[in-house]
């Protein structure tokens, strides 16, 4: 297994671990965006061929890098970012109702 993998998957696990263990909400909207942003990078080295080209001039197209990958990780960074503004606005509504992010003070209050 290569290095990149392997250190993608160390920041998939640090990212999870983040979110399981953060008391605040924007901990975890944080948590989340590094647990989207390697495997995006994860998904992207599983793309990459050893001694590739990118596609942009005519040649070897067997030497060539498949470029949907790459636009589908375009798209989810761009579908993230939305998600990422919608949780931090969520939030903020959140602290203004509620006067807490932390999640136990959340829970006990609905209780």
């Amino acid at each position: 297994m290569h290095l990149d993998i392997i250190l993608s998957f160390i920041v998939i696990l640090i990212g999870i671990y983040g979110l399981t263990t953060s008391k605040y909400i924007i901990k975890s909207i944080i948590c989340l965006n590094i647990t989207q942003t390697s495997i995006i990078l994860l998904f992207l080295n599983f793309a990459n061929l050893q001694k590739s080209q990118p596609p942009i001039l005519p040649g070897n197209t067997a030497l060539m890098v498949d470029p949907l990958p790459q636009a589908l990780m375009i798209t989810t960074i761009v579908i993230g970012a939305a998600i990422t503004a919608l949780a931090l606005m969520l939030s903020i509504k959140i602290f203004h109702y509620y006067g807490t992010l932390n999640w136990k003070e959340l829970i006990e209050r609905e209780y």
